[in-house]
């Protein structure tokens, strides 16, 4: 193992942490509705807990509203009963073999709870950001005490890895900057 190994090791974990926030923060509810809300919200199909959107089909009415169309009818009352109880916020109501799940408008109240929700969310992929750092400063010392590489090379490596650290903190603040606009925006 190079420090360039420790370095790259280093980049993808840093990667995926952001990808992480990412879909972390597509969970956090905005003012409009947006499929990625139900992404987690499991049906009972035929005895196995399955992801919604493997036995319907989502897509976004209006602005405010989702549109889930079962892929068989008779899933269509466990589909609106697995909504209800995904603990959302939201009421399904079915009309015809369609399922119409409104989004409420937020109050300004719950805007700055989803605020902190969010910023949660970017505070915890700082420290597993952080984490990665101090992991490969360690893989660094470690290739020092193995004489593997040379101290002038541990110091250079260990500057990279505090860029790349540098570089994605602000990225995250980036993301959760731009999504607390979009939980304010009303």
């Amino acid at each position: 193992m190079s420090a360039a190994d420790v370095k790259k090791n280093a980049q993808d974990r840093m990667t995926k942490s952001l990808e992480t926030l990412r879909g972390d923060l597509a969970k956090v509810r905005t003012g409009r509705a947006h499929t990625g809300i139900l992404d987690h919200v499991t049906v009972d199909y035929y005895g196995s807990p399955t992801a919604i959107s493997q036995v319907a089909n989502l897509t976004l009415v209006d602005a405010r509203t989702i549109g889930v169309q079962p892929f068989e009818k008779k899933m269509a009352g466990a589909i609106e009963k697995a909504i209800r109880d995904a603990d959302l916020g939201l009421n399904p109501a079915a009309q015809g073999d369609m399922i119409r799940v409104p989004t409420p408008p937020l109050t300004e109240e719950r805007r700055k709870e989803m605020v902190k929700l969010a910023k949660g969310e970017a505070e915890d992929a700082k420290v597993a950001v952080r984490n990665i750092r101090r992991d490969a400063n360690e893989g660094l010392k470690k290739l020092v005490k193995d004489k593997a590489i040379s101290e002038d090379d541990e110091r250079r490596g260990t500057d990279e890895i505090q860029k790349l650290t540098d570089k994605f903190i602000a990225d995250i603040d980036k993301m959760v900057s731009e999504k607390e606009k979009e939980i304010l925006t009303v």
